[in-house]
Formats: structure tokens, C-alpha cells, sequence
């Protein structure tokens, strides 16, 4: 079988001297300080000596099987999987299937290493105009097609409910269409669920679950740093189909996780489990930290309209996904030409990390690129926890002064060199 084509960006040649720019996915959504509740529970287990097992311990997956339930995915423990982090679970939910997988245009930017890592190979799909997150259903069954035809076998489909890096919601019919062309086609789906708690607007966006349509076909993944816990405490978990095969995979994946020592440090499991039962002070500060990021993001993506680039409106997360090919000449008169220079020139002129879009699946001539808002939130913690009680977090001098220099980073674009 002829092997997908690896992205032009793994292959292009940097000019001397030259070297990319260090991208942490995550890394630039570390901007609130910690929940003071939270931060108390981690003291207190600090001395805690055991480690947790393989999997996660009884606590930690019972807390997530009552987060999955009050959002009506029914689960129990013995179908819970934790690891220390997205990325070793991911490798783990990977591995637990065999085949190919397919994954939509553009993805978070760890999917597909995490393939490459394990000898599998991926497949982008476009995703529909109006959304990230999941591909289109036509598009999938014609690359699912072609695939077959070239000898391969794709058997997982990745797709996210709250995307990364688009900051889109993926509206109810068109998660249903391509649940149902996975399916129907006999793919397995890995719905990354790390966002579902970030959303803009809870109360006028409609988020639906593949594990709600499609129960025996769907393994739910939460990395728990995305809305529950600071990047600094990995943990995430996995929701596995409460059937025979579901039971057969989690075996397969905590059986890799216990090659890779890949254990929840016992301090990190006991405040991940004590997020995850949800007590007033976190679903409080998670809806502030919600809301904080929505009116950035909202202020972030007029600057890039009025700037003449192309973005989604942001819906979730903590960032927005910029198109810049309306500024092409401009771009090109500052010798920015593919996504990897506009990662570099955005990057030293914003002062914080602007991932181009090759590294999330994107073509690199496409002049994408990732804008993470928390950069905009102040330098401070105190700056960062002000905003994050403010009446209007936008007249804060910090936020207006941080606001004011993104704007000036993309007005100034629209100028001859």
C-alpha cells in the first residue's frame, strides 16, 4: 500500500541558522492562576507516597464516571481510563485498535504525531466551512473509500466536540451525519471531549456527545487540563463503550500505559478526582474562566476582521484560528510566504506562542495560524486574577493594552512595507 504522503512541513529544509519555533500544545492556555480550593487538596495530598495504578485508582475513575453521568453518558469505573496527560492516553486509545486512522483538516496538533509515533497511518479529511472539529460526511466517505482502494485499512476516525484549533461546536446534524458515516462504515470514533466546559455561550450553543449517538461505537477522551486543572498537573481520562469490545480495548490500553509507566502522579489524581466531582468553587471559576476567554476571544477576532483576515467565530476554548490569506501580498513584502514564516514573524511580534497551521494538519502554504488568548489576560497573576473578576475585563488597562498591541500587529499589515 502507498503510504499517506507526510505533510510538506516535515520535510522542508529550515535556512541556516534557522530553527522552529518550540510549540507545547497547551503551553499558551496557562494563564489563570490555580483555584485556591484546588490548590489547597493538592497541599494536602502532597505526602502521599503510593502511586496510583496503572489506569487510575478507584477514586480518581469513580469521580469521572459522576462527571461523565451528570452530562448523560452513563459509565462505571471498570470503564474509565486515566493517564498523566492527553497525549500518553491518546497513544494508548491508538494502540488499543488496530488500523488506519483519519483524522479532520485541521486537528490539535498532537493527533498526528501521536499516529506517526506508532507506525499508523493518518489521514486528513477537510472539514465542512461552517466548523471544525469533525470532517465533512461526504468528504470522510470518499477518503475512507480511496483509502481502501490504495490497500489501506482505516478503522479510527478522531473528531472533536468542542475544537481545537478552530474554536468551533460542530452544530448536532453534522455530528450526527459523520457518526453515521463512521459507523456505517466501521470505524470506531475517539471523541476528544477537552473543551466541552469552555464554551462561549453554554446557554445558546448545543453540544452533543458521539458516545450520546452512537454509545457502543465511541470512546470519549478529556484531557482535564483543558478546563479543570493548570497544564502544570497532567491528567486526562478516557470514557470507554460499556460493551465486550470496549472492555477488550481498555485492557489493550492499560496495557501499553503500564509498558510506558505511564502513571497520574498520586497528588495530581487525588485534585483531578476532586475537579471532576465538580464542587461549587471549580464550576465557578471554570464558567468565570469560560466567560473571561469568551469576551477576549470575541475582541481578538474583530481585530482580525477589521485587519482583512478570515476567521470562525470563536464558540469555545481558549483561542481562535486566523486565516491570513487575504493579506498574502502584505505577508510576502515581510518575507512571510507558508505558515511556518507567519508562525515565526507572529510569534516575535505578538510576544507569545502563534502556532502556524502545519501543525495542525493544514496545507503550509495556507497562512494559518492558532491565537491563544491568554497571553491577552495580563503578565501577572495578579493582572490575570482581576480579570478574571472584573465587571468588564476589556477596560482593564492590562487587557485594553494587550488588546490594543494585537490589533496594531495585524492593522499594521494593511500598510506598504
Amino acid at each position: 500500500m502507498r503510504e499517506p504522503a507526510p505533510a510538506d512541513h516535515e520535510n522542508r529544509e529550515l535556512p541556516e541558522g534557522r530553527g522552529p519555533v518550540r510549540y507545547a500544545p497547551g503551553a499558551a492556555d496557562a494563564g489563570l492562576p490555580v483555584e485556591p480550593g484546588l490548590a489547597t487538596v493538592l497541599a494536602a495530598a502532597a505526602g502521599r507516597t503510593e502511586p496510583e495504578p496503572p489506569g487510575g485508582g478507584a477514586v480518581l475513575r469513580d469521580a469521572a464516571c459522576g462527571y461523565w453521568w451528570r452530562r448523560g453518558l452513563r459509565c462505571h469505573p471498570e470503564d474509565v481510563a486515566a493517564a498523566p496527560g492527553a497525549q500518553p492516553l491518546l497513544a494508548a486509545l491508538i494502540a488499543a485498535h488496530a488500523g488506519d486512522v483519519l483524522m479532520p483538516r485541521p486537528c490539535p496538533a498532537g493527533w498526528a504525531p501521536q499516529a506517526r509515533l506508532l507506525g499508523r497511518p493518518a489521514y486528513h479529511v477537510p472539514t465542512p466551512a461552517e466548523c471544525g472539529g469533525v470532517p465533512d460526511p461526504y468528504a470522510l466517505l470518499e477518503t475512507v473509500r480511496r483509502v481502501r482502494a490504495e490497500g489501506g485499512h482505516p478503522a479510527l476516525l478522531l473528531l472533536s466536540v468542542a475544537d481545537d484549533p478552530t474554536a468551533t461546536v460542530p452544530p448536532p446534524e453534522l455530528m450526527r451525519e459523520t457518526c453515521e458515516a463512521a459507523v456505517g462504515e466501521g470505524l470506531h470514533i475517539i471523541s476528544d471531549e477537552t473543551w466541552r466546559d469552555t464554551l462561549h455561550d453554554p446557554h445558546d450553543t448545543v453540544l452533543v456527545s458521539p458516545a450520546e449517538m452512537c454509545p457502543d461505537d465511541a470512546t470519549v477522551l478529556c484531557d482535564l487540563t483543558g478546563a479543570l486543572l493548570p497544564a502544570s498537573w497532567p491528567a486526562a481520562v478516557a470514557r470507554f463503550p460499556p460493551t465486550p469490545a470496549g472492555s477488550a480495548r481498555r485492557a489493550r490500553a492499560l496495557d501499553l500505559l503500564t509498558a510506558l509507566g505511564a502513571h497520574v502522579a498520586g497528588p495530581v489524581a487525588v485534585a483531578a478526582a476532586h475537579a471532576l466531582d465538580e464542587p461549587d468553587p471549580v464550576t465557578t471559576r471554570t464558567a468565570a474562566a469560560a466567560a473571561l476567554h469568551a469576551r477576549v476571544a470575541a475582541a481578538a477576532h474583530r481585530a482580525v476582521l477589521t485587519a482583512g483576515a478570515l476567521a470562525l467565530p470563536p464558540r469555545a476554548g481558549r483561542h481562535l484560528y486566523a486565516d491570513l490569506g487575504p493579506l498574502r501580498g502584505p505577508l510576502a513584502e515581510r518575507g512571510v510566504t507558508d505558515s511556518m514564516e507567519l508562525e515565526e514573524y507572529l510569534t516575535g511580534r505578538l510576544g507569545a506562542p502563534a502556532p502556524g497551521g502545519h501543525r495542525f494538519g493544514d496545507e503550509l502554504g495556507a497562512l494559518r495560524v492558532r491565537l491563544p488568548t491568554a497571553p491577552l489576560l495580563g503578565t501577572t497573576p495578579e493582572e490575570r486574577t482581576e480579570a478574571l473578576t472584573a465587571d468588564d475585563p476589556l477596560e482593564l488597562p492590562p487587557v485594553a493594552r494587550a488588546l490594543s498591541s494585537f490589533g496594531a500587529a495585524f492593522r499594521e499589515l494593511q500598510e506598504p512595507r
